[in-house]
């Protein structure tokens, strides 16, 4: 099972939570502040990072940055704020989920899992004989490797950057919705998503384009949604 990093400055809900999370087994680690959680995972193979936004010392969110230097783990952020703002300045900063506090506790357990299975299956599957590799024009996907690159330059992504990426490159030159996108890469009904796969569409621009706001690649079709172009 996964080891588990649970960060939050209020003991007791580190407690709530690593019940839970113990209860499937799950193997937890403990943190309360920022430095902490860096210092856990300079120390310990983390499988997944739950962290609050408000700590002390250094906060979620600063955390969060420099964790996303090294590390492409999922992250999910805790925070008490739920305006839509808030959520995406922590999916901007590069966390896979964000749960608005107070939460249930089987809501979050269920979120974990969901994150573990694409992280999972994301670096799993390797093949022994040959590769499958999707192309758009200098850009490349090696889906044994899980290796993208622009140009022969390895790109960075995260594994809902990823996957999204994966499924628009592989379905070219088709327009997918949000909703599609959402519940393709969620394995969720899509409610309210658009800010959701928006953010993560744009950091995949910035990866993966020259010029962002002028892409080669990756399209947006005004109304309808998303698409790789054939090149």
């Amino acid at each position: 099972m996964a080891n588990i990093l649970v960060c939050d400055d209020d003991k007791e809900i580190v407690e709530a939570i690593g019940i839970y999370l113990e209860q499937e087994g799950y193997t937890i680690y403990k943190a309360y502040d920022g430095m902490e959680a860096l210092k856990v995972l300079r120390e310990e193979t983390i499988n997944l990072l739950i962290i609050d936004v408000m700590m002390p010392k250094l906060d979620g969110i600063r955390a969060t940055l420099k964790i996303r230097e090294e590390n492409n783990m999922p992250i999910i952020i805790l925070s008490a704020k739920s305006e839509d703002a808030d959520k995406i300045l922590g999916l901007n900063v590069g966390a896979d989920d964000y749960v608005t506090k107070p939460f249930s506790p089987l809501e979050l357990v269920a979120r974990v899992k969901s994150q573990l299975r694409r992280f999972t299956k994301l670096g799993s599957e390797m093949k022994t004989e040959g590769s499958v590799i999707y192309s758009s024009g200098g850009l490349s996907i090696n889906d044994d490797l899980k290796e993208v690159s622009v140009d022969g330059e390895l790109i960075r992504l995260t594994p809902i950057e990823y996957n999204i990426l994966l499924l628009l490159v592989k379905n070219q030159g088709r327009v997918f919705s949000t909703d599609q996108i959402y519940e393709s890469i969620w394995n969720e009904d899509a409610i309210g998503v658009d800010n959701t796969v928006a953010v993560h569409i744009r950091h995949i621009r910035e990866k993966i384009e020259i010029n962002p706001k002028d892409p080669r690649y990756l399209k947006v079709v005004w109304g309808l949604g998303y698409k790789v172009e054939k090149l």
